[in-house]
């Protein structure tokens, strides 16, 4: 391992081949199963809290996820939600970044929803073909491939890969992936990962967790990072990674 804060001249892996981009993917695996542990891949909320909260949590903290989403459900059961005046909507998920669309968002998905399936039941989810699944979701007013992809991988363990802000930093950093924005990283990224939902499950979270912890946007401590010897970043930069795309 390399730690000098000078370059690396070793080739990049965001100009590798697709079948050597796929290996890097499973040695991160691998080093991030080893810092952060096994993840069980077991639901953690019911699916159309899962919906709801990731809707919630786009630029927003967990924390003040978790907040919006309480309060929220004290306007009632997911009918009176939907027929609630927005600015009420709007307020009961204050804590959340940007409540003012989130909550038009959140009601146009919930009235789609109702007329679609004349309820919230969206187990039907788990036995649709990925595609179907993933295509039925994003039609939804205000849910991309992201929300999508996590509803059906934790709640219904599909093999689909969800991109959020750290998986996408992480992989754009170590060089997995060439640059490209999110919803094209979904693609690209499940290209190259085998179609198993544990594995996918796993690598996802504790990806978060590498980016919430040490691969940060600003400032990643390379020092830190179980990665970095692989990492394109640290190649370039050294213990001196600048802030994800300056």
């Amino acid at each position: 391992m390399t730690d000098s804060l000078f370059p690396s001249a070793r080739p990049l892996n965001a100009e590798a081949s697709a079948p050597e981009r796929a290996e890097l993917l499973l040695w991160m695996h691998e080093r991030l199963t080893a810092e952060y542990g096994e993840r069980p891949l077991v639901p953690r909320r019911e699916p159309m809290h899962e919906l709801i909260s990731t809707i919630l949590s786009q630029r927003t903290n967990w924390r003040d996820e978790d907040a919006a989403y309480q309060e929220l459900r004290t306007l009632g059961d997911w009918d009176a939600i939907s027929q609630a005046p927005t600015e009420a909507v709007a307020h009961a998920i204050r804590r959340s970044n940007y409540p003012e669309q989130k909550a038009s968002r959140i009601q146009a998905t919930l009235r789609a929803i109702c007329e679609k399936r004349g309820g919230y039941d969206l187990d039907f989810l788990a036995e649709l073909p990925v595609k179907e699944a993933l295509t039925w979701l994003t039609d939804l007013p205000g849910v991309g491939v992201k929300t999508a992809s996590l509803v059906l991988l934790f709640n219904y363990a599909r093999p689909v890969f969800p991109v959020d802000t750290h998986v996408h930093r992480i992989n754009t950093r170590v060089g997995s992936i060439p640059k490209m924005g999110e919803q094209a990283a979904h693609r690209a990224l499940l290209a190259l990962l085998p179609p198993a939902p544990p594995l996918l499950y796993q690598f996802h979270v504790n990806l978060l967790s590498h980016g919430q912890q040490v691969c940060q946007w600003s400032h990643p401590t390379c020092e830190k990072c179980v990665l970095r010897e692989r990492c394109d970043a640290y190649a370039v930069y050294g213990n001196k990674v600048p802030s994800f795309q300056k």
